[in-house]
């Protein structure tokens, strides 16, 4: 693989990231439980975290990193329809909006784990996949449990 296609896949979870940060806050915002907009808050922490560390590793490459979200017609991009749809919702609704993001970042980062990437990069990207993941199956953790209390009321 050449450096180009590296600082390709690198730029588009840049940007994955960025998504996930921005539909956090959006998701924080909105939530009605100080438990959950918290969680919401750390998540997007972590996702700005990964963009710069990814970013970093663009500029050791040479390249220019991405410093914004998605914009339309890019791939994988879920995270920007969850943040127009969040406002009025109910924890649960909410996230489950964040699970669909959720499944499009593991997605990007699977792919990209699929590339023949550098070892170096490669155990970034792993790290930060086992991140990614880890917040989703607490977000479908979270909306399973809220889906179950919902329905013995």
């Amino acid at each position: 693989m050449d450096n180009d296609e590296t600082i390709g896949i690198l730029n588009e979870l840049i940007e994955t990231c960025r998504d996930g940060q921005e539909g956090y806050k959006e998701a924080a915002e909105n939530a009605k439980s100080p438990d959950l907009k918290a969680f919401f808050k750390e998540r997007g922490q972590e996702r700005a975290r990964c963009a710069t560390e990814l970013q970093q590793q663009v500029r050791a490459l040479g390249g220019d990193p991405e410093d914004t979200g998605s914009t339309a017609g890019a791939l994988h991009r879920a995270w920007i329809n969850v943040k127009g749809s969040l406002t009025g919702k109910d924890d649960e609704a909410i996230l489950s909006e964040a699970e669909r993001g959720e499944d499009s970042a593991v997605k990007a980062f699977e792919e990209a784990l699929n590339e023949g990437l550098p070892p170096n990069l490669r155990t970034i990207l792993e790290r930060e996949y086992r991140t990614v993941k880890n917040a989703h199956d607490r977000v479908k953790q979270m909306r399973d449990a809220k889906s179950a209390s919902a329905g013995r009321k």
